[in-house]
């Protein structure tokens, strides 16, 4: 069998303690999260990038510190997947196929309205990251769990700030 063939068909069982259907899910269960950290990584940079307004500076590195945050997340999740025996993203296509996190394209987008969408989305994150959380507890995927317990609190923080700025602006 050619070399190149058999790498690519190759499994990926790394040991790790946790039971194959466990790998399954919450490998699967990382790629999305991973996918949907980028796609907000990327809304958080685009409205970081196209502030404007009368608290542009303020916004502007707030989004440039949540962006950072979430940045740093991606690889610890998916080294996470691997290290259990699963496999995570591969391209910026399969991000776009598993990713529950809507993108914003629109050419002009009030700071109010960027930073009422980011809130939702870091709610929704959150949200995602709590289920993958009980998926962990039931396979005692401890390891995963703790890190999706400090990350649920940065976002829970996320949110916290950015609803506190949105609180009367009627979005």
């Amino acid at each position: 069998m050619d070399n190149a063939k058999s790498r690519r068909e190759a499994p990926l069982k790394t040991p790790s303690g946790i039971a194959q259907d466990g790998v399954r899910d919450i490998s699967a269960g990382i790629t999305k999260l991973l996918a949907d950290v980028f796609a907000i990584y990327l809304k958080t940079k685009n409205f970081h990038w196209h502030m404007s307004g009368a608290n542009f500076r303020d916004y502007h590195l707030l989004l440039d510190e949540h962006g950072d945050q979430l940045f740093e997340m991606t690889d610890p999740l998916a080294e996470r997947a691997r290290k259990i025996g699963g496999a995570t993203l591969r391209s910026i296509g399969e991000i776009s196929r598993l990713q529950r996190i809507s993108d914003n394209d629109a050419d002009f987008v009030h700071p109010h309205e960027m930073l009422a969408e980011l809130r939702d989305d870091n709610a929704a994150l959150v949200a995602s990251m709590r289920e993958l959380h009980d998926v962990c507890d039931e396979y005692n995927d401890v390891g995963t769990a703790s890190l999706l317990e400090n990350w649920i609190d940065e976002g829970e923080r996320r949110v916290w700030f950015l609803f506190e700025i949105t609180r009367n602006t009627n979005r």
